[in-house]
């Protein structure tokens, strides 16, 4: 598929299948599984079974996988803000975009 305009992203965005604990506040506190459409430095997007409303804090936990880190498998706890909220996604799922303003990574202990 050929490239039309600039690319408007400051950092490399992976597309990458990958689990995601995905924790907010609506509604009361909640824990979803979802999974990964992409992943950059900056935000992500994921695939969620009921949607969020955007401007949301949220907080989610990943495993990056070897082909990111280059060595080996690094889970990262992030926390963000819902940016955009797709409810046209594959199979039922909502798409939510969210930018990620802090992150720490976490040992494996």
């Amino acid at each position: 598929m050929a490239e039309t305009g600039q690319e408007k992203r400051a950092t490399r965005r992976f597309a990458l299948r990958l689990p995601v604990s995905v924790t907010y506040n609506e509604n009361g506190s909640q824990e979803k599984t979802a999974q990964t459409r992409d992943v950059s430095a900056r935000g992500i997007c994921f695939y969620l079974d009921s949607a969020i409303t955007a401007g949301s804090s949220i907080e989610f936990t990943l495993t990056l996988p070897p082909e990111i880190t280059l060595t080996e498998s690094i889970r990262v706890r992030c926390k963000g803000k819902v940016v955009r909220v797709d409810n046209g996604a594959v199979e039922g799922k909502v798409a939510v975009a969210a930018v990620i303003d802090e992150y720490e990574f976490l040992s494996e202990a």
